[in-house]
C-alpha cells in the first residue's frame, strides 16, 4: 500500500491552508498514493493558541469536515485529517462540560474513507506542555485532553486489510499507547504532528522509529515544517518508517508529500522472524 505524509506549514487563514492542503493531497493521489496523512493543526496554526475556539465545530458538521469529506471523494483517498478544532459533546461527563463553559475544545483527528465517510474520531490524550524560559506552550489552557483510542481498519488495494492507530503529537512519548494499539492488532500507526524546532531536532526520528521497531508497525508521521505566521517554528522532517524502522521516505523541510510503500507481506515476515509481539510478558 502506498501512503503519504503530508507536510504544511500553516497559516492563520482556513482557506489559504485548505487550498494548500488539497494540492498536496493532489500530488499524493497522483503518486499512486492509497491513504494520506495531514499534519496536527493542517487547518489552521492561529496567533494565539485560543484562535482555535472560533473555529470549533460539533463533530459530524462544519465547513473543515465538510472539506475532508469532498476532498476523500474527490480524489479517492483515505485521508486522516490531521486534527481540527471539535466542541466538546454535550453530556461528554462533568469534566468536559466544566471545560466547554471555560472555552475549551477538543484536538481531534478524523479520518475519511474514500466515499467521504468519516470512519474514525480520535481526541488527543497528552497535551503538550513546555517551557525552557523563552519558548511557553501549555496546551491545556485551551484543549480538553482525550481518553480512548481509536483505530480503524483499511482494506487496501492489494487485498490485505491494514489496522491502522490514531495517535497525535505528543502523544509519541507515552509508549504504552502505541502498545495498547499493537495488542489490538495494529499494523500501521499515525501521527499527525507540530514538533516544535527544539524538541522535533532532538527526539522526534529517534521516537517515531523506536515506535516502528518495538511494535513491529508502519508509521506514518506528517508533520509542521518551518516557520508559521505566528512565529512558531516547528521541525518538520515528515517521514514514512517501516516495521523495522528503516526510514522509507522523508521531507525534512517546507510543505512537501513523503510518498512510500508499505508492504504487507514484508510487515508479516518480520513479525514471523521475530515474534517480539508474542514474548510480552507484562
Amino acid at each position: 500500500m502506498k501512503v503519504a505524509a503530508i507536510q504544511m506549514v500553516s497559516c492563520t487563514r482556513v482557506d489559504d491552508n485548505l487550498r494548500a492542503a488539497h494540492a498536496l493531497l493532489s500530488e499524493a493521489a497522483r503518486g499512486g498514493a492509497e491513504l494520506a496523512v495531514l499534519p496536527e493543526y493542517f487547518c489552521v496554526m492561529g496567533q494565539r493558541d485560543t484562535d482555535k475556539l472560533a473555529l470549533q465545530e460539533p463533530l459530524g458538521t462544519g465547513p473543515i469536515q465538510d472539506w475532508l469529506a469532498a476532498t476523500a471523494r474527490e480524489l479517492g483517498l483515505w485521508i486522516v485529517g490531521g486534527t481540527l478544532p471539535l466542541s466538546c459533546a454535550p453530556g461528554g461527563g462533568a469534566a468536559r462540560e466544566a471545560a466547554e463553559r471555560e472555552g475549551k475544545c477538543r484536538n481531534a483527528s478524523l479520518a475519511f474513507n474514500p466515499q467521504g465517510d468519516r470512519v474514525a474520531c480520535y481526541d488527543k490524550i497528552h497535551l503538550f506542555k513546555f517551557d525552557d524560559g523563552s519558548r511557553v506552550y501549555d496546551e491545556a489552557a485551551v484543549l480538553v485532553p482525550g481518553a480512548t483510542p481509536a483505530l480503524f481498519d483499511l482494506p487496501s488495494r492489494d487485498g490485505h486489510v491494514w489496522r491502522l492507530g490514531l495517535s497525535i503529537c505528543y502523544d509519541l512519548r507515552f509508549p504504552e499507547l502505541y502498545r495498547a494499539y499493537a495488542a489490538d492488532g495494529a499494523d500501521l500507526l499515525l501521527v499527525p504532528s507540530a514538533f516544535t524546532h527544539v524538541t522535533g531536532q532532538a527526539h522526534w526520528e529517534v521516537l517515531l522509529r523506536a515506535r516502528a521497531v518495538e511494535n513491529l508497525c508502519g508509521v506514518v508521521a506528517a508533520a509542521q515544517g518551518g516557520t508559521h505566521e505566528n512565529g512558531r517554528r516547528t521541525w518538520g522532517h515528515s517521514m514514512v518508517v517501516d516495521a523495522w524502522g528503516q526510514v522509507l521516505a522523508q521531507q525534512t523541510g517546507g510543505a512537501g508529500v513523503a510518498l512510500a510503500e508499505l508492504d504487507f507481506a514484508e510487515l508479516a515476515a518480520r513479525r514471523a522472524r521475530l515474534p517480539a509481539l508474542a514474548h510480552r510478558v507484562m
